[in-house]
C-alpha cells in the first residue's frame, strides 16, 4: 500500500509493532503533515507510546516502515535524525545528581560535536527553553529536588533546547496540576503557530487535546478507529468503539472546540 503523502511530514506505511511474540499494532497506515498539532488518544494499551516509540525509531516494526519526508527513518543519519525530531517518553530517567540546567544542556548534543566549544546559540537555545516553562529559577537545582511537575517541565525544555522542528512527546501533561498543562499546551500550540513547530503527543484528556489539536488519532483495540480534525475524531459512535464509553459531545462554550460529556 503506498500512502497519498503531504509533501513533507512523518507516517506509518502498513505498520506492525509489538514486544516479543505479543502484537499490539496491525498494519497501521497514518500520514501526519508537518506544521500541525496532533493527539493520539485511546484507551490504556491500545499501543499509544508504542507507536510514538516507533515513530522515534526506538523501536523497530515486526512491518511496514515509518517515514520522514518519503524517506524511511531507518536509513536516517542517527546525528541528522536527532537535528530533525526529538522525543520526550512516557517515563525518562536523569543521571543522579544532575542539575536542571545540565539536563536541558544534552538537548544541544546533535548540533554538537565531541570537540565543538560551547557556543552562544547552544547557551541561548537553553535559556530560551527553560524559560518557556518557567524553570529559569530552578536551572542550578538538581532534578531529584523537584516536585513530579517541575521535573517535567525540565525534560520538556531539554526537547525544547534541541531545537529540532518535530516533536513526539508522550504524555507531556503527567504530573502536571491543570493550570500547568494549560500551560504547556498552549506553549507548544504557540510555537507551532509562531515558529511552524510539528508536535505529536500522546494524551488522555479528550477535551484538552480537542481544544489544542488539529488533528486527533483515535486508537482502539482494534486499531485505528479516526483521524482527523477533533470534530470528525470526538463523535459519540467513535468513543464507543475505541473507550465503550457512552457520552454526548457539545461545543465547548469557551473555544467552541469538542467537549466530551459522558453519560
Amino acid at each position: 500500500m503506498t500512502l497519498d503523502l503531504p509533501p513533507a511530514g512523518l507516517a506509518a506505511e502498513r505498520l506492525s509493532l509489538g514486544y516479543a511474540e505479543r502484537p499490539v499494532i496491525a498494519e497501521l497506515s497514518l500520514a501526519l503533515p508537518r506544521g500541525e498539532l496532533t493527539a493520539i488518544l485511546g484507551p490504556n494499551g491500545c499501543g499509544k507510546s508504542t507507536l510514538l516509540r516507533a515513530m522515534a525509531r526506538l523501536l523497530a516494526p515486526s512491518a511496514g516502515r515509518v517515514l520522514l519526508d518519503g524517506e524511511d527513518i531507518h536509513r536516517r543519519d542517527t546525528r541528522a535524525l536527532a537535528r530533525e525530531l526529538a522525543i520526550l517518553p512516557q517515563s525518562p530517567i536523569a543521571p543522579e545528581g544532575i542539575t536542571v540546567a545540565d539536563l536541558v544542556k544534552r538537548g544541544r548534543t546533535p548540533w554538537r560535536g565531541p570537540f565543538t566549544p560551547w557556543r552562544d546559540e547552544d547557551a541561548s537555545a537553553c535559556a530560551d527553553a527553560l524559560a518557556a516553562v518557567q524553570m529559569s529559577a530552578f536551572a542550578d537545582r538538581p532534578i531529584g529536588e523537584l516536585s513530579g511537575g517541575q521535573r517535567q517541565r525540565a525534560w520538556i525544555a531539554l526537547v525544547l533546547a534541541q531545537s529540532a522542528p518535530l516533536l513526539l512527546l508522550d504524555e507531556p501533561t503527567t504530573y502536571l496540576d491543570l493550570v500547568h498543562q494549560i500551560e504547556v499546551l498552549a506553549l507548544l500550540r504557540r510555537r507551532n503557530r509562531e515558529a511552524g513547530l510539528t508536535v505529536v503527543s500522546v494524551l488522555h484528556d479528550l477535551n484538552l487535546a480537542a481544544r489544542f489539536s488539529d488533528r486527533l488519532v483515535l486508537l482502539g483495540r482494534d486499531g485505528l478507529v479516526a483521524t482527523g480534525s477533533p470534530w470528525e475524531v470526538l463523535t459519540p459512535a467513535h468513543l464507543q468503539t475505541a473507550f465503550g464509553l457512552a457520552a454526548r459531545v457539545d461545543p465547548d462554550p469557551v473555544t467552541g472546540t469538542p467537549m466530551v460529556i459522558p453519560l
